[in-house]
C-alpha cells in the first residue's frame, strides 16, 4: 500500500517548515527501515509538504517523528494514498468546530463553571462515565432560564479553520455532519452557520422556559457516535474507508477509530494515546492537507 506523510506547520511566518524538517524526517524513517518513494513535494513552501513512504514504521515511529516536530510545531500525518480525499465527514462540536464546551459555558450563567468544567474534563479524558457525567452536570443547571442558552450561543466562537474545513470539504463533493455529546440547541445552530449538510446532539429537557434538570432519553454517546458514522457510510453507498472523522475527547476515540481518517484535534491524553493522526498545533484546516487538498483548494474565510 502506497503511504504518504503530511507535514502542517502551525505558524509559517515564525516557524516554517524547511527542507531541513523533511530531510531529517527522512532520516529518521530510515530508522525503521523505511524508505521515500520520491522526494519532497511542497503544497506550500513554508507551510505543508508531502513524502511518499515505502510502508508504515508504527506507533513508535510516529511519536518519534512528531517529537522531533515539536519544537517547530509542525503537525506530521500518515495516510494511505488511496481513497485519500474523503467523502463523508463526521465532526464533534465541543473543543472541535467550538472552542469551548458549550455545557461549562451555559453553567457560568449558573454560576458553577468551574464546578462544571472539573467533571467535563475528567469525562472528556475517558476518567468518568459519559452518561454519568452528561446526567450529573445538567442536574446542576436545574432551573437555569432558557435564555441562558442564548446567551451561550452568542458568546461562541469558532475553532480557527473550522470554517475553511467544511466549505472546502463540501466544495469538494463531501457530505459533513455534525454529531455532539452537547446539545441540538448548539448544533443546530452551528450546523447552519457553517454548513454542514445535518446534525445530532443531545436534548435538554425545558419546561415553562426552565431547564429541568434532565436530559431526554436516549442519550447520545460514544457508540451513537460510530453509529452515525456507519449511517451516512451507508446512505452514500460508501465503506468507512471514505470517511473521516475529527474530535478531540475519549467519547470520540470508537468513531476516530473506525473512519478510514480519524484525525484528534487539539486531543486529550486519551486521544493522544489511541489515535494516530493529531493536530496539536495548527488549526483544522491541516485536515485538509492532510486529504491531498492544494493550499489553493482550500476556501479561506
Amino acid at each position: 500500500m502506497s503511504i504518504v506523510l503530511t507535514l502542517v506547520a502551525s505558524d509559517p511566518d515564525r516557524k516554517p517548515l524547511t527542507d531541513r524538517h523533511t530531510g531529517e524526517i527522512i532520516k529518521l524513517i530510515d530508522l525503521y527501515d523505511i524508505r521515500p518513494t520520491c522526494q519532497p513535494v511542497w503544497i506550500r513552501r513554508g507551510k505543508a509538504a508531502e513524502i511518499g513512504i515505502s510502508g508504515h514504521g508504527g506507533t513508535s515511529m510516529m511519536y518519534r517523528l512528531r517529537e522531533f516536530l515539536a519544537d517547530s510545531q509542525i503537525d506530521i500525518f500518515i495516510t494511505p494514498i488511496k481513497n485519500r480525499r474523503k467523502k463523508v465527514m463526521l465532526a464533534d462540536m465541543d473543543s472541535t468546530i467550538v472552542t469551548g464546551e458549550t455545557l461549562d459555558d451555559l453553567a457560568e450563567h449558573a454560576g458553577i463553571k468551574d464546578q462544571v468544567a472539573e467533571i467535563t474534563a475528567r469525562a472528556m479524558n475517558g476518567e468518568l462515565d459519559f452518561h454519568a457525567a452528561i446526567e450529573k452536570r445538567v442536574r446542576l443547571l436545574k432551573g437555569l432560564p432558557q435564555a441562558a442558552l442564548e446567551k451561550t450561543l452568542e458568546n461562541m466562537t469558532y475553532s480557527p479553520g473550522a470554517a475553511s474545513l467544511v466549505k472546502t470539504l463540501r466544495e469538494g463533493g463531501a457530505h459533513c455532519v455534525l454529531v455532539s455529546g452537547g446539545f441540538t440547541f448548539f448544533t443546530g445552530a452551528v450546523a447552519r452557520e457553517l454548513g454542514f449538510i445535518n446534525h445530532h446532539g443531545n436534548e435538554l429537557d425545558i419546561a415553562d422556559d426552565v431547564l429541568t434538570g434532565h436530559v431526554k432519553k436516549p442519550i447520545l454517546d460514544k457508540d451513537s457516535k460510530v453509529q452515525f458514522l456507519r449511517q451516512y457510510a451507508d446512505l452514500y453507498n460508501l465503506s468507512l474507508e471514505h470517511c473521516m472523522a475529527i474530535g478531540d475527547g475519549a467519547n470520540d476515540i470508537p468513531m476516530l477509530k473506525a473512519a478510514g481518517l480519524g484525525i484528534g484535534y487539539k486531543p486529550k491524553e486519551a486521544v493522544a494515546k489511541e489515535i494516530e493522526n493529531l493536530i496539536i498545533y495548527g488549526d483544522l484546516s491541516a485536515a485538509l492537507y492532510v486529504q491531498g487538498y492544494a493550499h489553493d483548494d482550500i476556501i479561506f474565510p
